[in-house]
């Protein structure tokens, strides 16, 4: 579970992961406290679109309301994410063949790129890169923008992939593509955290066909 749940409604998460759906009544009872506690929980998540309610009309009386988890919901508690990326990875990395790593690297930079697609806007790349940044703070990574030069800076106040980046610089590599997929510019990655940088920093070569700042390689 995730730290931005305080313990009571990570409870609810819970009961909801494992019921499916669930009236205030049924959580109620659950936890043993209150109905009143479990609706000012339940608006709670709902603002934060982790619980979404379903109103089923009776015959008779008054409606009854389920609760259950939207698919954000769901992604939130889950909990093996990071266990299933690792494995993934180092199977990535036996690959020996460079050309074929290079491809698979590319192919998964792309297939994120367009699962991220319609959450980027803007007309020039200042505006995609902010739109990018704030994409990435939703979910809890932190981004941010600044103009150096003339031109937008994106930088990595954490890095996304902490436990495959410290591993395996390959990582940086895949980071690299998907960015400049997104922004549609060949950004380079200028400053790494790999490399006792405060943070990692992507942006516009200064001088067109100029050599990216850091190499970064695929696994081998």
């Amino acid at each position: 579970m995730t730290d931005d749940f305080v313990t009571s409604d990570a409870a609810i998460l819970d009961l909801l992961r494992k019921r499916d759906e669930m009236t205030v009544a049924h959580l109620a009872e659950s936890l043993e406290v209150t109905a009143t506690a479990v609706r000012q929980r339940l608006a709670r998540l709902r603002a934060q679109g982790y619980v979404e309610r379903e109103t089923v009309k009776a015959s008779r009386g008054r409606p009854s309301h389920y609760y259950r988890l939207t698919e954000q919901g769901r992604r939130r508690t889950a909990s093996n994410f990071a266990d299933l990326a690792v494995a993934l990875w180092e199977e990535i990395r036996q690959i020996r063949d460079e050309q074929v790593r290079r491809g698979l690297l590319q192919r998964i930079s792309t297939r994120l790129a367009a699962k991220y697609a319609d959450q980027i806007a803007g007309d020039t790349l200042d505006e995609r890169m902010r739109s990018l940044s704030q994409l990435f703070c939703e979910r809890r990574i932190p981004f941010a923008v600044e103009v150096d030069g003339g031109l937008p800076v994106l930088t990595a106040l954490a890095c996304p992939y902490p436990e495959l980046a410290e591993h395996d610089r390959g990582v940086c590599a895949m980071e690299r593509i998907l960015f400049s997929e997104l922004l549609g510019e060949n950004v380079r990655l200028n400053r790494c955290r790999l490399d006792g940088e405060n943070c990692c920093t992507f942006e516009m070569p200064r001088v067109a066909g100029a050599p990216a700042a850091i190499d970064t390689p695929v696994a081998t």
